[in-house]
């Protein structure tokens, strides 16, 4: 396991034997010889997570420079590269506090302030299984968002490769919906068979799906491999963040839910980056789609670092009883799911035909082309997108989920709306504005939904939520493209979609429970492994 370390030299205004002693004392070092120096070795103080190795090397003259040096071993699978600077700064914190602090207990001095542990690397520890679970989970999640996004990124070429009009495309990508019946299914098994292993069967069956898309010759065959591949994404998506909030600790949830968003940000990403692939050839598309195909072969390495979440491994541990789908609308979770239903229902009636026609109507409408179009959306989507989805895990955690999912997704909606109503620069602006509120709100409420149900039913839930939600994609795709006509143009259709999300944020999400600052197992208990508790109010 790589090790990152940083080192520092400072000379400490006394001698030798008693920076031993105070370093001993105040930070409970353990006292080794090497040669003329003394080697001090311990945890770093005031290090939650007790991952920060210390070494402090003191020499044998006082005329020498003390070393303070930490290191660790924490290790994140496929995201390495993005942590070892956080990691090297975080060290550099520790290492000069911890030289302060041996000053300040040299001189009688009142002791400094610990150094806040950066952002990135989240509010509460993480052990090396969690940290595995969570960076192989991201992965995954932002390899099926590449694949899942190519459908929208690609619309315009691949309506032109099958001569379909908006009608007929909309028509076509709401078909494709249909496969939610299939994540419903891998949702509620994974509530049975463990995350790990459908988490597996769902990813083969994206790159499936995909490879068909790629060599379709027609585009209601194209329908059907999407339809195949939409429905494992959208399994892949659920089950894929259930594991990451269930394994997460008390006090991370947000935290996780925001790191996968961001990597299955970056999956979309990638497809916008691609997109002026479309303009070199009329059957470029193919090579995108045939791309994500080819992720299948990533998969025996994603399963080594992947461990079963401990929540459903003690479950299993304790009791063989199977929760029924009932459960989720029994009374104990029955308002909370209704509420939650809804919110997705409505919310996806607006995002479903905003993703995949955007593109469309940008061409079409105002005249853009492939490279001016993935421009646009590398600039108002990448960083905005970045920046809500870290915002809004960051104040989701600290002010709550409610008030954040709220307040984003109405304004998120009201901005949305005018975007496909005005032009020119003011597609920029708006488009960036409500890239952040989407971040925010969606972070927001997709944590509830792994947060408001037990262990034994949040596969299951989550998969009719995803039901919910896809019957309002369903709704907002034909709704578009059937309005497109009579209400003057694909913008002002779309449009016209936006006040369902608007009615969500304003009459919905402020009944929800409130999901933050309390632990996982209060909020959603399991019914399994306790007689069941009387109802209370949510």
């Amino acid at each position: 396991m790589p090790r990152v370390r940083r080192r520092v030299l400072s000379n400490l205004d006394a001698r030798p034997d008693r920076i031993v002693r105070v370093a001993c004392q105040d930070l409970g070092l353990i006292e080794t010889v090497d040669g003329t120096a003394t080697v001090l070795t311990g945890h770093a103080p005031d290090e939650p997570s007790g991952r920060l190795q210390l070494r402090v090397v003191v020499p044998g003259s006082a005329d020498g420079a003390t070393a303070v040096e930490l290191s660790t071993t924490l290790h994140v699978p496929y995201f390495q590269i993005v942590f070892v600077p956080v990691l090297w700064l975080m060290l550099r914190r520790y290492a000069r506090y911890t030289v302060r602090r041996i000053e300040a207990a040299l001189g009688d001095d009142r002791l400094p302030e610990p150094p806040r542990i950066g952002r990135l690397l989240g509010p509460a520890g993480f052990d090396d299984r969690q940290v595995a679970l969570l960076a192989t989970a991201a992965a995954i999640g932002a390899i099926v968002s590449f694949g899942a996004a190519l459908s929208g990124q690609f619309s315009d070429p691949i309506a032109k490769s099958f001569h379909a009009s908006d009608a007929a495309l909309s028509t076509a990508l709401a078909v494709t919906r249909l496969g939610a019946l299939v994540a419903l299914v891998a949702s509620a098994l994974s509530d049975r068979r463990g995350r790990r292993r459908l988490l597996a069967v769902s990813f083969v069956g994206v790159c499936i799906g995909n490879l068909g898309g790629a060599l379709a010759p027609n585009i209601e065959i194209f329908a059907g491999a999407q339809l195949l591949a939409r429905a494992f994404v959208n399994a892949t998506i659920v089950i894929a963040g259930v594991a990451v909030v269930e394994d997460a600790p008390e006090g991370a949830r947000a935290y996780a839910a925001t790191l996968f968003a961001l990597a299955s940000g970056a999956g979309y990403a990638l497809s916008v980056v691609l997109l002026p692939v479309a303009d070199l050839q009329p059957w470029a598309w193919r090579c995108v789609f045939g791309l994500s195909a080819a992720s299948i072969v990533l998969l025996p390495k994603l399963l080594r670092t992947l461990p079963e979440t401990r929540r459903y491994v003690a479950l299993r541990a304790r009791t063989d009883a199977r929760a029924h789908l009932r459960e989720v609308v029994d009374r104990a979770h029955r308002n909370r799911f209704l509420l939650l239903a809804g919110v997705a229902f409505l919310t996806s009636i607006f995002s479903a035909p905003s993703a995949q026609l955007t593109n469309r109507y940008l061409i079409n409408v105002r005249g853009f082309d492939n490279t001016t179009v993935a421009l646009l959306k590398a600039t108002t989507n990448g960083l905005p997108g970045l920046i809500g989805v870290v915002v809004g895990g960051y104040l989701a955690e600290r002010k709550g989920r409610r008030p954040v999912a709220a307040i984003a997704l109405g304004v998120g909606s009201l901005l949305q709306i005018a975007f496909f109503l005005v032009g020119g620069v003011w597609l920029w602006a708006l488009s960036a504005a409500s890239i952040v509120c989407a971040g925010s709100a969606t972070l927001a409420i997709g944590t509830m939904d792994a947060e408001l149900f037990p262990t034994e039913i949040r596969g299951t839930s989550n998969g009719l939520l995803l039901v919910c939600g896809v019957v309002g994609s369903v709704v907002g795709l034909v709704m578009a493209g059937q309005l497109a006509d009579p209400v003057g143009g694909l913008g002002r259709a779309l449009a016209l979609c936006g006040i369902a999300p608007f009615l969500a944020a304003i009459f919905l999400v402020p009944r929800l429970p409130e999901a933050a600052h309390r632990e996982l197992d209060e909020l959603s208990p399991s019914e399994l492994l306790q007689v069941r508790p009387p109802i209370l109010p949510d």
